[in-house]
């Protein structure tokens, strides 16, 4: 049994680093034509030249989910390029965030309107199209903060829980007309954006000690299911959130077995 995606059209947000690149560059391996965006010009200039001496077929667009003039705009080019939007993949987010005393209001409007309200407004312009094709996949990315929060993670708990429930209004609204929609919430995987691998050794193995599979997981295990989500053979699968952690907390404390093998 193959993954066939060979022909269709993604649009992958925040795609200029970190997991939505390799997103965008699983999807491309595919035969999928991938719009990336960014909201960094220099990053989206570094990724057109990876996906030109690939011969990967796709765009590089500027938008800022937060705005909606951006997000239709965006939709509207690529619709106009490719005739079809196959698979939207809502991967732009920020991870910022204090304790709750002394969160600034701006941190929590920054999560929630880049998190939250940005997956909403892509999702709002791509739904028009995947409605006339009566087909598409939505992806949204939550995290493994929506299951379990973190201390000091309020601002970004919240939005991606949000994430989680919204997605599931969101397929069942767009049931009707064939278009799957998922969210998938990544737990430990290093970025930039949360430094998990530039953490102390000693802070990294009670980070570890917290995974059934006891690894740091990698970009390439998101992208995977993202094209296995994005695939006819996932047809059936809508309004669910896909832990893609590792197994973290599975077990209360899933070190023992790593201490007694």
């Amino acid at each position: 049994m193959l993954i066939d995606l060979s022909g269709r059209v993604a649009i992958v947000t925040g795609a200029g680093r970190g997991i939505g690149l390799e997103i965008a560059r699983t999807l491309a391996r595919e035969g999928v034509a991938v719009v990336i965006t960014d909201i960094r010009q220099e990053l989206l200039d570094s990724v057109g030249a990876e996906f030109q001496a690939n011969g990967w077929p796709g765009l590089q667009l500027h938008c800022d989910v937060r705005s909606a003039a951006d997000t239709k705009a965006i939709v509207d080019v690529v619709d106009k390029t490719f005739g079809r939007i196959d698979i939207l993949v809502n991967n732009a987010g920020v991870a910022s965030g204090t304790r709750v005393e002394q969160m600034p209001e701006d941190i929590w409007d920054l999560n929630f309107d880049v998190n939250l309200k940005g997956t909403m407004l892509m999702c709002q312009a791509v739904i028009p199209v995947m409605k006339r094709q009566r087909a598409g996949r939505i992806l949204n990315a939550a995290s493994f903060a929506a299951i379990i929060p973190s201390v000091g993670g309020a601002a970004y708990a919240a939005s991606k829980a949000g994430v989680e429930s919204f997605t599931r209004v969101l397929a069942g609204e767009l049931g009707p007309f064939q278009i799957t929609a998922n969210s998938y919430a990544p737990g430990m995987i290093p970025t930039d954006m949360n430094g998990f691998a530039n953490r102390s050794p000693e802070d990294q193995e009670r980070l570890l000690d917290t995974l059934t599979l006891r690894r740091w997981g990698s970009p390439s295990d998101v992208a995977n299911l993202i094209c296995f989500l994005a695939s006819d053979l996932a047809g059936y699968i809508t309004g669910t959130m896909v832990d893609v952690s590792g197994g973290k907390f599975a077990t209360q404390m899933p070190w023992i077995p790593y201490r007694d093998a």
